[in-house]
């Protein structure tokens, strides 16, 4: 299992020390939510952001734009510490080309959808893609209950990895936390987001020592 610590649920007021607290803790990458306040009903923070991290040792980024038009924005995000971009399905006109465009950089493509969107719908695409991200709350907003309906479709993407002998990773985003990782885990995830339950723990180490432990159990 690997860990992503989403920034969105850090104190911004010391956003550099609470990520190397992190990464130090044991993160493996640093989850950049990135909302546009159009295609969700929030806005988050940009590029700039992201990149005043990029002196210190931290965890590699993993990129997850919740925008409209993301091909207009993708390579701001591309530095030397960016391993993932993930845009969403039901954001994109043209998946394959945007894919495309991402891996044109170097950067592992993923592709995200929302808990209304039938991972199906990945069915064209699902080749070219490093990385499928499974919202398990409607996006938007940290600090949400896991819609348990979505387990099924890490499921899915799980047997279908095996059966087609594809390779890439399942990410789930969206409340996660100790009490039920293993269950996450059980159903195919293998990369976790977890914002409020790491960067909104009084101690973030522990919070990272204690969703890693829960995990092997």
């Amino acid at each position: 299992m690997k860990l992503a610590p989403s920034i969105l649920s850090a104190d911004f007021s010391c956003l550099g020390a609470q990520v190397k607290e992190a990464t130090s803790a044991g993160a493996d990458y640093l989850h950049i939510d990135v909302m546009d306040g159009h295609f969700v009903p929030n806005i988050s923070f940009g590029a700039p952001v992201m990149k005043s991290l990029d002196s210190l040792d931290t965890a590699p980024y993993d990129v997850h734009l919740m925008i409209e038009n993301p091909d207009r924005y993708i390579s701001d995000f591309v530095t030397e510490k960016t391993e993932f971009i993930t845009v969403h399905q039901e954001a994109c006109i043209h998946l394959h080309r945007t894919l495309q465009h991402i891996k044109s950089f170097g950067i592992s493509a993923g592709v995200a959808v929302n808990p209304g969107t039938p991972v199906q719908m990945l069915e064209s695409v699902i080749e070219d893609v490093d990385l499928v991200l499974v919202m398990s709350v409607n996006p938007g907003f940290g600090g949400q209950s896991l819609i348990p309906s979505t387990l099924r479709k890490i499921e899915r993407l799980a047997e279908f990895k095996e059966k087609e002998g594809l390779s890439y990773q399942i990410e789930i985003d969206g409340g996660v936390k100790k009490e039920n990782i293993s269950q996450v885990l059980s159903a195919g995830a293998e990369i976790i987001v977890a914002g409020s339950a790491v960067f909104g723990a009084k101690d973030i180490s522990q919070a990272v020592r204690d969703l890693k432990e829960a995990s092997s159990r």
